[in-house]
């Protein structure tokens, strides 16, 4: 079975209950506390505080800690990859992803092209 580090994207999907999610629907939320925090405003934006913290207290969440080491090759990355307009938050969690031996789980079109995506379409 593969491994996933789920980007903001895929979790708010995931949330949404997007059937093109299905196959990572009983997987663990591996992610990072900055796209837990991401997809936590998102919720707050349609919902309201107490149910944006039912939400996020429900999923199964693994959270991979940011490393001073992960950071640094994550601005790196993005630098080197300027062109792409890419977050900070989506290249330390490609960083992450590929330092954890996990695929990058998303469905934002900048990653499609890039080696250790599974990337999906909307």
């Amino acid at each position: 079975m593969k491994s996933y580090f789920f980007d903001s994207y895929a979790i708010i999907e995931l949330i949404k209950g997007n059937e093109k999610y299905n196959f990572v629907q009983e997987s663990i939320i591996i992610t990072s506390s900055m796209n837990l925090a991401e997809v936590y405003y998102a919720l707050l934006i349609t919902e309201d505080k107490e149910i944006a913290g039912k939400i996020i207290n429900s999923l199964n969440v693994e959270l991979i800690e940011i490393s001073s080491e992960i950071a640094l090759k994550s601005a790196l990355f993005r630098f080197e990859n300027k062109k792409s307009k890419l977050s900070y938050i989506d290249c330390i969690g490609y960083m992450l992803a590929k330092e954890n031996n996990l695929l990058f789980l998303t469905g934002d079109k900048e990653f499609e092209n890039f080696p250790n995506v599974e990337f999906v379409k909307k």
